[in-house]
């Protein structure tokens, strides 16, 4: 685990190291109006139950059994996934549980659940809404005023991404200094709406997931179109909270978990999204003899 966050320690030092200069001066305002992705809060830990994860496929898709049980959402739904590569991911995951099944690192089985159950009860216009609301205050469209590194820094690692999506999609997005942040026209939120209707109600799921940990549209676009890595979404996410630490120091044992955390969530969401808009499947196999 201290491996990943070097690497990612390392990651974040190459991008202050650029030649937009470094930082030496405290972070300006900015606006950050969460929206909350609500889902199921998994309970915090079981004593593991099975010794064996496989996979079969049913009428209504493929399904996970724990030994010779068959695994159920909270609401006791039968557990199934439309594809088998979703299946096997949700199966390695309960497979590399060990003595005790931690179930908050389990974030593919709980967006499954989430979309399965539906528990508020949202159909696929509210999903998108909820996701598109976040163009009011996407993380990429706010600026500092001060200092002129963190200036020049945002300015060097948000523009690129704010352009290749106004190119990519056709948008008018901008940015802005202003408490208020940008104004952004409706035609870019219609263009959005009606990209984000092209998916499904699972990777829907996922999208507004990816969006609420990034506190960014314009970052989760670029992580559904392959133009952003993992790390490279949650640094940039993180871009003031890391200039910071750079500046002032961190609290090791807090910073780096928030890290990891962020990092592992916005990875299960992107593979959800990636998974539930896929429309071949693997190979079909059991993880277990």
């Amino acid at each position: 685990m201290w491996r990943s966050c070097l690497c990612l320690r390392h990651g974040w030092r190459r991008l202050l190291n650029r030649p937009s200069g470094g930082p030496t001066a405290p972070v300006g305002k900015r606006a950050n109006i969460p929206f909350p992705f609500r889902a199921y809060a998994p309970p915090a830990e079981r004593k593991r139950f099975y010794q064996n994860v496989t996979i079969t496929q049913g009428e209504g898709g493929f399904e996970i059994n724990l030994d010779h049980r068959k695994l159920k959402t909270p609401q006791a739904k039968l557990f199934t996934v439309p594809s088998e590569a979703l299946a096997t991911a949700v199966a390695t995951e309960w497979d590399s549980q060990q003595d005790t099944i931690k179930f908050y690192t389990m974030h593919l089985t709980t967006l499954c659940n989430t979309s399965l159950d539906n528990p508020m009860q949202r159909n696929k216009d509210q999903l998108i809404r909820a996701a598109v609301k976040f163009l009011d205050t996407d993380t990429i469209c706010y600026r500092v005023e001060e200092p002129e590194t963190l200036v020049e820094l945002q300015k060097n690692e948000w523009d690129p991404i704010l352009e290749w999506a106004e190119k990519r999609y056709g948008l008018e997005i901008g940015s802005s200094t202003s408490i208020m942040g940008p104004s952004i026209p409706a035609r870019t939120r219609e263009v959005l709406v009606s990209h984000l209707a092209s998916y499904n109600m699972w990777a829907l799921q996922g999208i507004e997931f990816v969006v609420t940990q990034l506190k960014s549209v314009m970052l989760t676009l670029g992580l559904m179109d392959l133009r952003l890595t993992v790390e490279q979404a949650v640094l940039l996410s993180r871009l003031e909270e890391e200039y910071q630490i750079q500046k002032w120091g961190h609290v090791e044992w807090a910073h780096d978990y928030e890290l990891r955390e962020l990092r592992a969530r916005t990875a299960a969401g992107t593979l959800f999204i990636h998974l539930c808009s896929e429309s071949t499947t693997v190979k079909h196999k059991l993880l277990q003899e």
